[in-house]
């Protein structure tokens, strides 16, 4: 019987730890950290800034506790307002760690805007000692993300979509494999250096620090998406105040990537001119009684529409209110489905597509997306986790939940390789988390010893 060389061996025990870190992740039994730790999520919204609080340990990710308060200080996703932003920022920190009892020093913050572009580039590497490494595909990328960007602008993911070793192609994981060529293409994820730049100044200011800046689509879609469902091609679709974001998944990676300046703001803003009545008050309007398929609402339905300057409430058909919001939805339903076709994608999404964000509660936008699309659309609610799960049981919370999930993969990453944890153990916060378990008990004994 012949002997498995010893580099097979390691490679084929690096997987094994790789796969156990995935299905951890996915909320499994599996012993892959050695103690617990704490992963805080970002959401910096343009209506909204949330803040998630996940543990994560060997029985996957627990949910401790959420901050979620409004916010004025973006616009379109960028940072328009540092005073405000930062605001928004310290308060959403401040009511999710008092719920989950831990301090928070080290955020992943999301990241998106009209700003955020997409390209597809290639890398390739020579494979030493004839066996595909980890280093191997370290170098890969590197070449693939070697390519000229403008001054201004950054590169912020690197997601690979497939792998080449000679001449074959379709490959996922090539580690281990035999070959004497490597060649990586990847979709590069970049954006305007600036506005990533404030939101990291924005987070400094509150007294804390940015682990890492994520995509906020690419989080949301971790957060919502199955196996089964990136492996045969689904489109995601997150739309927020200010934009609508598009993420498609073909083969088990993401081919394309694409961002629209328009959301339920701009939903908002046609209600209240169409209404006659101030911003606020038809953003409750479109909360509570709107719709996006005017043919769902019954015409004896009755609203109370406030007036604006002094004028007096009055009664409308809630109808009226459905046909002011329909034209909008379906206008940006429209600009999907024609980057879809731009990209010659739209027939791979044969899972259909998934809405997440906040805007995507009003009643009929399912109905109406599945019309204007011609697919299957479902809403989108964050999996794989567990804990105060209540709390984030919505498509407004998949960014938070995803930057959670993508902040676990990283420390699973740094726990494999036994770097250094960006964020502290529940033992180093117990001493500041005066209604965690036992910690009272422990402030006790260091004042009494």
């Amino acid at each position: 019987m012949a002997r498995i060389p010893v580099a097979w061996q390691r490679q084929d025990a690096l997987r094994r730890k790789l796969s156990r870190i995935d299905s951890r992740i996915d909320g499994h039994q599996m012993n892959t950290f050695s103690t617990p730790q704490i992963v805080v999520g970002l959401d910096l919204g343009t209506t909204k800034v949330s803040a998630v609080v996940g543990e994560v340990d060997e029985d996957g990710i627990t949910i401790l506790g959420v901050g979620n308060v409004p916010c004025r200080g973006l616009r379109k996703g960028v940072v328009s307002n540092i005073d405000w932003t930062v605001r928004s920022i310290r308060e959403a920190v401040d009511a999710a760690q008092t719920m989950a009892g831990v301090e928070i020093r080290t955020v992943y913050a999301g990241v998106a805007g009209s700003h955020i572009r997409s390209l597809v580039s290639d890398g390739v590497a020579a494979i030493s000692g004839r066996e595909v490494t980890q280093g191997d595909l370290e170098r890969t990328l590197e070449g693939a993300r070697a390519i000229p960007v403008d001054a201004d602008r950054m590169i912020l993911h690197a997601l690979p979509k497939e792998y080449i070793v000679d001449n074959q192609d379709g490959v996922r994981d090539p580690i281990g494999m035999s070959g004497v060529r490597l060649q990586v293409r990847v979709n590069l994820i970049t954006a305007a250096t600036s506005c990533v730049e404030n939101v990291v100044r924005c987070v400094e200011r509150c007294g804390l620090e940015v682990a890492d800046a994520v995509l906020e689509p690419l989080s949301s879609a971790d957060a919502v998406l199955s196996e089964d469902e990136k492996e045969i091609g689904v489109a995601v679709v997150d739309m927020g105040g200010g934009t609508t974001d598009l993420l498609i998944y073909a083969d088990g990676g993401i081919a394309h990537s694409s961002v629209i300046p328009a959301g339920g703001n701009n939903i908002t803003n046609d209600v209240a001119a169409g209404l006659r009545t101030p911003l606020a008050e038809a953003e409750r309007l479109k909360r509570n009684y709107g719709c996006a398929l005017a043919r769902m609402v019954s015409d004896d339905e009755e609203i109370e529409v406030p007036g604006v300057g002094g004028h007096p409430p009055r009664r409308v058909s809630r109808r009226l209110l459905g046909d002011i919001i329909e034209p909008r939805v379906e206008e940006i339903f429209s600009e999907i489905r024609r980057r879809m076709e731009e990209t010659g994608l739209i027939e791979q999404a044969c899972a259909g597509v998934v809405l997440t964000g906040g805007a995507v509660l009003m009643e009929g936008m399912a109905e109406c997306a599945e019309e204007t699309l011609g697919m299957p659309v479902r809403l989108g609610f964050p999996i794989g986790v567990k804990g105060i799960v209540q709390l984030v049981q919505g498509p407004q919370y998949a960014t938070g939940v995803g930057l959670v999930r993508w902040g676990a993969r990283q420390l699973a990453e740094a726990e494999l390789h036994g770097t250094a944890y960006p964020e502290p153990t529940i033992s180093d916060v117990a001493e500041v988390a005066p209604n965690r378990g036992g910690a009272k008990i422990w402030n006790w004994f260091k004042a009494a010893f």
